[in-house]
């Protein structure tokens, strides 16, 4: 990705980008039954964050989504879906970008663009977190996996936008958005039922679920996996092209 693609931490009017807009990302990441997100942490603050970016002048915004993530995961063609805007007053504080900048040794003006009021568009994104290539942004010190079940406190209302943001993933589920990112071409129906209780947090009863998602209408059945006895063989399953 080309540098220029950055922000500049030292540009004190945000020279190039739409003033007072930002993007924040769920970046959700399974593998093997674990689910996790991408988040960035900033040295001598202790403080963490989701992953952001900023939409420059001569951009759209889902161009500039996509550029983003592709800066801070080294990936190209993710599922990425839009999911809500954050724009309540109460969310904004100057502080702990303040913090973020003087922990690396910044010290901005109260004028500063960075320490001014956004308005960010929420976006979730779903990968396999074994290919990715986490990247720190100008500003952080570290960008890195972490299991949902463990987060770190987040900095401002981000730790809203992950829970907003997995209740759409979760209300999205029956609709099959993005899924296929994160199963292999073709997959045994135990696989499927795996991701879907990773990512509701629950167990569901076995034929319940085949039943269900059979009625869907979005998979392909093909021929059977043999691991052993024949009727020990489950299918495979693919996703309808369009589905």
């Amino acid at each position: 990705m080309e540098k220029q693609a950055e922000y500049k931490v030292s540009d004190t009017r945000g020279e190039g980008f739409l003033p007072g807009l930002a993007m924040d990302f769920v970046i959700f990441g399974f593998h093997q039954n674990q689910l996790k997100i991408l988040l960035l942490e900033y040295k001598n603050t202790s403080l963490f964050a989701l992953p952001g970016g900023f939409v420059r002048i001569n951009e759209d915004l889902n161009e500039a989504a996509r550029r983003t993530l592709a800066e801070r995961t080294g990936l190209h063609d993710i599922y990425l879906e839009q999911f809500y805007t954050f724009g309540d007053l109460g969310r904004y504080d100057p502080e702990p970008m303040r913090a973020i900048m003087q922990g690396k040794g910044l010290t901005p003006t109260d004028d500063h663009w960075l320490l001014r009021r956004f308005v960010t568009v929420g976006y979730y994104a779903l990968l396999d977190f074994t290919k990715a290539s986490p990247i720190p942004d100008a500003l952080a010190d570290h960008c890195e996996w972490w299991e949902l079940s463990s987060l770190p406190t987040l900095m401002q209302d981000h730790r809203y936008i992950v829970e907003k943001a997995l209740d759409t993933l979760r209300a999205n589920l029956d609709r099959m958005l993005g899924l296929a990112s994160l199963l292999p071409e073709t997959f045994t129906m135990g696989e499927l039922q795996s991701l879907y209780e990773t990512i509701l947090g629950q167990k569901l009863h076995r034929s319940g679920f085949q039943r269900k998602m059979l009625s869907l209408d979005v998979l392909e059945r093909i021929e059977k996996k043999y691991s052993g006895g024949a009727h020990k063989a489950p299918y495979l399953y693919r996703f309808q092209t369009g589905a």
